[in-house]
């Protein structure tokens, strides 16, 4: 395995493996070409044997200097367990450590409960909403009109 910065070209081969990835859920319209174009510096791939891996979107946040933002995070599941995702969060954090951040946010959906487990069992905190769905804080029509989202921090 190996970890390099995220590079423009990324975007034509994160693309097509995405849905996959994600059990044939529609993924895509996730990564426009501007995060690849602009947050290269705090975003990252892993390859093994020239193959896309894994890969972690993340970026400074322009509003709160003191907070990052990790926009998305996909591990070919073939390759989970093997420290993929451990070891994209953790260069992650070095990277925004440097330029003084302290708290790291993210999101999910409710659906996807490997992510809510896999988040708190690396010390995400589930940030307090204005709904339950099963028992897990939500925040009703985060992106949009119907769209729940469980919101993450994490201090550095």
């Amino acid at each position: 395995m190996k970890i390099r910065q995220l590079k423009v070209e990324d975007c034509q081969r994160i693309l097509p493996i995405m849905n996959d990835w994600w059990g044939g859920r529609e993924m895509t319209h996730l990564l426009p070409r501007f995060l690849f174009d602009n947050f290269y510096d705090t975003s990252f791939v892993i390859e093994k044997d020239d193959n896309i891996i894994g890969f972690l979107i993340g970026f400074l946040s322009q509003s709160n200097k003191e907070e990052a933002y990790i926009h998305l995070v996909g591990v070919n599941p073939k390759n989970r367990r093997e420290g993929v995702g451990s070891t994209l969060y953790n260069q992650f954090f070095t990277t925004v450590k440097k330029s003084k951040v302290k708290r790291v946010r993210c999101i999910t959906s409710p659906v996807n409960k490997n992510s809510i487990d896999y988040h708190t069992n690396i010390g995400f905190s589930i940030v307090e909403g204005d709904k339950l769905v099963d028992e897990i804080p939500v925040h009703t029509n985060y992106d949009g009109k119907g769209n729940e989202r469980v919101l993450f921090v994490k201090s550095i």
